[in-house]
């Protein structure tokens, strides 16, 4: 497999998670279907039937969504190595997504990252009771501007920006009240819009930090290696090969922000052009195009989208 220096994949998290999702590249590719059964080996239930014939309340859920994602991610990734697809230079994943990245760039056994996101998603929802907490997203207002706000609208909760998704959207999270009070001022200052969003949890906000404790507890045991392609993580929109270093990342990455368009700005600098978006749908594909439109980003969720990137990327090799 050769090396494409301009070339990185981006893995998606929790909100991508579908019924259907990968059921044309399971009837083509059987490395699908193997993928799903180690998953499921390690969780207990049938991973791939839950896919396809379970309910989107259930796909929802925090510790099912987390390992069907991983799973997803890994089985395209595969598929992508067994179709001597060209070696990407830098891996992102936007929150879940670098967990999915970490196995893909060698860092974490796969059986042992669907065994810790399933924690991780259980933690993170056991960590605050539903209601307590939510998110919202706030599009069209400035960075800075929606920083301040969340200041003035604690008033003894707690409420902060917990990802940077693109110039224009950054989602808020924190108390339910406190949100609520955010929103409301965001929407004084001129924010377009403000949108509840639909999940359990105040997710990458300081009141996850008691989930980064348990899991990090889990995680001690688990060897971590340097990584075979770089990883720029979410924390601090960098990469990182020292595997004790890289652990300490994805603790604090429950309960830090997510740094996107920091993570899109350095895959740019450090001279990707050209974008895989590895796993179910196009969230990180659309977010990528708002944050510089320079680079040329394609999916890979059915056999059509990643026969399209495949060829793309062969084309390139000549």
């Amino acid at each position: 497999m050769v090396c494409d220096k301009e070339l990185a994949f981006v893995f998606p998290g929790q909100g991508s998670q579908k019924l259907g999702m990968l059921s044309g590249l399971a009837k083509k590719y059987s490395i699908v279907q193997k993928t799903f059964n180690e998953a499921s080996d390690v969780l207990g239930y049938n991973l791939w039937q839950l896919s396809q014939q379970g309910s989107q309340n259930e796909l929802n859920m925090t510790e099912r969504a987390q390992p069907l994602l991983l799973t997803a991610s890994v089985a395209i990734w595969r598929i992508w190595q067994q179709e001597d697809g060209a070696v990407p230079t830098l891996m992102a994943g936007h929150s879940l997504g670098e967990w999915s990245a970490l196995v893909c760039s060698g860092v974490v056994e796969f059986v042992d990252a669907v065994r810790l996101v399933q924690l991780r998603g259980k933690y993170m929802q056991e960590t605050v009771p539903v209601g307590v907490g939510s998110m919202a997203a706030i599009i069209g207002l400035d960075d800075q501007v929606i920083l301040d706000v969340c200041k003035e609208a604690e008033q003894g909760e707690f409420v902060s920006a917990v990802n940077f998704n693109s110039p224009g959207q950054v989602v808020i999270a924190g108390h339910a009240g406190a949100v609520e009070r955010a929103g409301y001022l965001c929407k004084e200052e001129g924010a377009k819009r403000v949108m509840a969003l639909a999940v359990s949890a105040p997710f990458h906000s300081e009141l996850l930090r008691p989930a980064a404790d348990r899991l990090a507890v889990d995680m001690a045991s688990v060897v971590f290696s340097q990584p075979d392609i770089l990883v720029v993580h979410n924390v601090n929109g960098k990469a990182e090969t020292n595997p004790l270093m890289i652990k300490q990342l994805m603790i604090e990455q429950i309960y830090k922000p997510v740094l996107w368009v920091d993570c899109v700005n350095e895959l740019v600098t450090q001279s990707v052009s050209k974008v895989v978006e590895c796993g179910s749908g196009a969230v990180l594909s659309g977010l990528i195009r708002r944050i510089d439109r320079s680079i040329s980003v394609l999916t890979s969720d059915t056999p059509e989208k990643l026969s399209m990137a495949l060829s793309e990327r062969r084309a390139t090799e000549k």
